[in-house]
């Protein structure tokens, strides 16, 4: 049996393992950002040549999508075997598959050479990405949530969320920069690679930081009591991590799957689609929105920390939904600042929907770790998270591109983005607080009463 309280590591060891979490989180979401602002720029020109050029982009956001419908399946299989094996051990698998794929599109043929093979490699690279970020975000926050303490989880599990802008910053950086410095034909014909082979060298930076760092001693205590509890109950056989979360936990999935909702849609709107949005209907170059994007993407990375710590303070739910009504009420500002065309204004509208959406992602890593057990904690948060990105991220940019081609209006987009803020709004409604829960009571009540489930629900839900 676990004690009541956790003792939170030395600072210069969580220093090391938050160091280690965001530099993978980074390069991870460096390589899947780069992707959808790829497919926003040029990937509907290499890809689908013979297509009018909206419907490229549709067809590039498609492959985009394919992604996310990925997610879930590497949510189930990282999460199912981070729950036995530890977390460290698939954090470096994740990178590995996400820096390999990554790379690989960088040398991948286009339609002009190999044809229709072209989007089909296209489609298989992105799935194998989708794969691989599905299991990534579970671990990475968890080795982080597991080896603090309840006191300030919220700041110091915000560090790894930082690594979605980190990344965004990254990837529209090097796309910006080859941009300005090469023409488009330059561009279009091999510039465009260079950033994707970059991955190469990142990914071999983040496995010897990954490396480094010790598995989550939540983990591993919680590992012992389970080898303990077998070797006492021989004819016990341990429930497989979804099955447990199924079991105690669906409530909780249920409301990471909405908590998620309005933090998914709105973050791909406002990073993914603003690209096409405001090359084609405010007439800004390519230029000018990725380095609006580019400026917002620092600012969000500096507030995350900030919004991470006041959950800290007054709540993981509070925080959460000021970020979801705010996101909401901002989207129809949002467009019409787009709309003038000028740049500050574009700036202004993109950073304010990402310090709000912040307010939404920062609590997100210590809100869903608190709400499972260890030994299916992974698999919990994976699970929530991940199956809500197919229905949230991965078709917005899709919906709302098709919104713009069928309306010619941002007002129905505007109206998409309000409508996933109020699912999200109810979800967190519905949700209880769990700032000042430790991690460790949450696993021994998960295990104090095996023979009534349902007292055990009702420490562990």
């Amino acid at each position: 049996m676990t004690s009541g309280t956790t003792a939170p590591p030395p600072p210069a060891n969580l220093r090391r393992i938050v160091a280690a979490s965001l530099i993978g989180t980074t390069i991870e979401w460096y390589d899947f950002f780069l992707y959808g602002s790829a497919a926003a720029l040029v990937f509907n020109k290499l890809f689908f040549p013979d297509s009018d050029p909206l419907v490229g982009t549709l067809l590039s956001f498609l492959t985009y999508a394919v992604g996310f419908a990925a997610r879930p399946l590497g949510a189930l299989v990282f999460g199912h075997f981070g729950d036995r094996l530890g977390r460290k051990k698939l954090l470096v698998l994740s990178l590995l598959l996400m820096g390999g794929a990554t790379f690989a599109i960088g040398l991948l043929p286009t339609h002009a050479t190999i044809g229709s093979a072209a989007p089909v490699l296209l489609t298989a690279l992105r799935l194998v990405q989708g794969f691989a970020l599905g299991g990534e975000w579970g671990g990475a926050v968890l080795l982080v949530s597991e080896h603090g303490d309840a006191r300030r989880r919220g700041f110091w599990a915000s560090w790894p969320q930082t690594g979605a802008p980190a990344g965004q910053l990254l990837a529209t950086g090097v796309l910006s920069l080859l941009t300005a410095v090469l023409s488009d034909s330059a561009f279009g014909t091999w510039g465009w690679r260079i950033p994707f082979l970059l991955s190469g060298v990142l990914v071999i930076v983040g496995l010897w930081i990954r490396l480094s760092v010790d598995e989550s001693p939540v983990f591993k205590q919680a590992l012992a009591q389970a080898e303990t509890r077998k070797a006492t109950h021989a004819t016990d056989a341990e429930k497989l991590p979804l099955v447990s979360v199924l079991r105690h936990h669906w409530r909780d999935v249920l409301v990471a799957m909405g908590a998620r909702m309005a933090e998914n849609i709105s973050y791909y709107v406002i990073t993914a689609f603003i690209l096409v949005y405001a090359t084609t209907s405010a007439g800004v170059s390519k230029q000018t929105a990725l380095n609006a994007v580019l400026i917002a993407s620092a600012v969000h990375f500096a507030v995350i920390p900030a919004w991470g710590a006041l959950s800290d303070r007054i709540g993981r739910r509070p925080v959460y939904l000021l970020g979801a009504i705010g996101v909401g009420l901002w989207m129809f500002p949002f467009f019409s600042l787009i709309d003038t065309g000028g740049f500050g204004n574009m700036v202004l509208a993109v950073t304010v929907g990402l310090v709000l959406h912040g307010a939404m992602y920062a609590p997100q890593a210590a809100f869903f770790s608190e709400m499972f057990a260890t030994r299916m904690r992974y698999s919990g948060a994976s699970i929530g998270a991940q199956f809500a990105s197919v229905a949230a991220g991965a078709p917005a940019p899709l919906i709302a591109t098709a919104l713009l081609a069928d309306y010619d209006s941002s007002t129905p987009i505007a109206l998409y983005v309000v409508a996933a803020s109020v699912l999200t709004v109810i979800a967190i409604g519905a949700a209880k607080e769990t700032r000042h829960r430790d991690l460790a009571d949450i696993e021994a009540s998960a295990h104090a009463k095996p023979s009534a489930s349902r007292a055990a629900d009702a420490h562990i839900v």
